[in-house]
């Protein structure tokens, strides 16, 4: 099929829209899988990324240059994100974000220990949609953390689905789809389904929040999310226009905190009012009512919903991230746009694949691609600002060399990762790989990912 055949299908015409200034790319699948222990967040003296900030620490501690989140969506600055939390009644704490074992945990180097798939995306993230299994029993973190350190180099990694939790299918499959009905107007699906064999609870926690911006540099005006009197919550920015978050059915509770480290937990801190980022967790799974805000405001809000399903009952849930000044009804046409830009990305994939015939190599190219399409990320970094501190923060430990020579490098971009999770940074050699699979399928992506590392920023 000719390249002028894929770009008559919808999904082609936003790619030219995109490519003339529209902005179809300005929201998508941008947000890490693993903000933690990573390099830019490390401010310790030895260098030690995985020690400084760990995954214990995440829930309770402010990014500086990130966010992470699991089905993470975002602009492409991550001034607002979109992502989901869940908990089944018997974790320590909400599943909002992967596990994984850091480089001296797992026998075989990092490693994420959960179970998820990508499962279909558009190029210009007009359709997305992954899946990821949550075992109804609580997660064994210590288990999987002990067995992987017990085994050595030549035995087998001790993965998430070799301790058995997901015997007699006792797990959720949790479905979550992003569609535009427009650039800036974002519908996000939820679909649970109770695999197990017995009834089984689930709260499910679809989040939005702001990137902390304001807690680096004294002048930084600080976002506001507002939950008003309509049962919509009103998304302020300094940098964006007006939003607001709708849900369908009404939840349980609208929940907010602010997107700030909880001093208290983290360092001992006493004299920090709060609610802070694990706030929304410590009312959830510790019943903590002062651990959100009672004027229902902050930086970071959540729906929570309270799902009790019977064994193969499912429960959408549906919401919707769109301009403030929008005024049509929010859920009327909403089935109707979920499977209109459904069926927007099987044209395309039809397009693409016509000289394909066998229907499983088509499957297995389509949900590869769209393995690419999800770990796109929104990856910032200036080594400068990282290596002398933020205006508002006390200065980095003295002796910290490491990168001093990359001064002149200054990141903000959106860049295909090699993977989301294990490497939540971009390699020059891999990235020009990965060049040439999108160019299947958005070779203006392609070509301005190779152009951007030959920048004199990125050098």
């Amino acid at each position: 099929m000719t390249a002028r055949t894929i770009l008559e299908t919808a999904e082609g015409l936003r790619l030219q829209s995109a490519a003339r200034g529209q902005g179809w790319r300005r929201w998508g699948p941008y947000v890490s899988d693993r903000q933690w222990g990573t390099v830019r967040e490390d401010y310790s003296a030895n260098g030690d990324a995985w020690a400084y900030l760990t995954h214990d620490q995440a829930r309770s501690r402010a990014y500086r240059w990130g966010e992470d989140g699991i089905a993470g969506w975002g602009d492409e600055r991550l001034n607002w994100c979109l992502g989901l939390s869940l908990w089944n009644e018997r974790d320590p704490f909400l599943k909002e974000r992967f596990f994984g074992l850091t480089n001296e945990e797992g026998n075989h180097g990092e490693d994420v220990k959960e179970v998820f798939y990508h499962l279909d995306g558009t190029p210009t993230h007009s359709y997305m949609r992954m899946l990821y299994k949550y075992p109804q029993a609580e997660f064994p973190y210590q288990r999987l953390l002990d067995e992987n350190k017990r085994r050595g180099l030549n035995d087998p990694e001790f993965k998430l689905a070799d301790t058995g939790i997901f015997e007699e299918n006792r797990y959720f499959d949790v479905f979550v789809e992003y569609a535009k009905a427009s650039p800036d107007d974002m519908l996000m699906q939820v679909t649970v389904v109770n695999r197990g064999p017995e009834a089984a609870r689930i709260h499910v926690l679809p989040h939005l929040w702001a990137r902390n911006t304001w807690t680096w540099a004294d002048s930084q005006r600080r976002p506001m999310l507002r939950l008003d009197e309509d049962g919509v919550v009103h998304a302020m920015h300094p940098r964006l226009r007006e939003m607001k978050f709708e849900i369908e059915e009404t939840p349980d509770a609208w929940l907010f905190c602010e997107n700030e480290s909880n001093g208290k937990r983290l360092w001992g801190q006493t004299d920090q009012p709060g609610p802070f980022k694990d706030g929304i967790n410590d009312y959830v799974v510790d019943g903590a009512t002062a651990a959100v805000s009672a004027a229902q405001r902050g930086t970071k809000c959540a729906a929570h919903v309270i799902c009790a399903l019977a064994p193969g009952e499912s429960r959408v849930i549906r919401l919707r991230f769109r301009p403030d000044e929008r005024q049509s009804p929010a859920f009327s046409y909403y089935p109707d746009r979920i499977e209109q830009r459904r069926a927007d990305a099987d044209e395309f994939y039809e397009a693409l694949q016509a000289e394909i015939t066998d229907a499983d190599a088509r499957m297995v190219q389509r949900q590869a691609l769209a393995g690419m399409l999800w770990t796109k990320q929104t990856y910032l970094f200036d080594v400068r600002r990282w290596l002398t501190g933020d205006p508002a923060q006390p200065p980095p430990p003295p002796g910290r060399v490491r990168d001093d020579d990359w001064q002149h490098m200054n990141c903000g971009d959106v860049i295909s990762m090699p993977d989301g999770w294990e490497y939540p940074w971009f390699a020059a050699w891999d990235l020009a790989f990965h060049a040439v699979t999108f160019a299947l399928i958005d070779p203006a992506f392609a070509k301005g990912q190779l152009l951007l590392i030959l920048r004199e920023w990125y050098m």
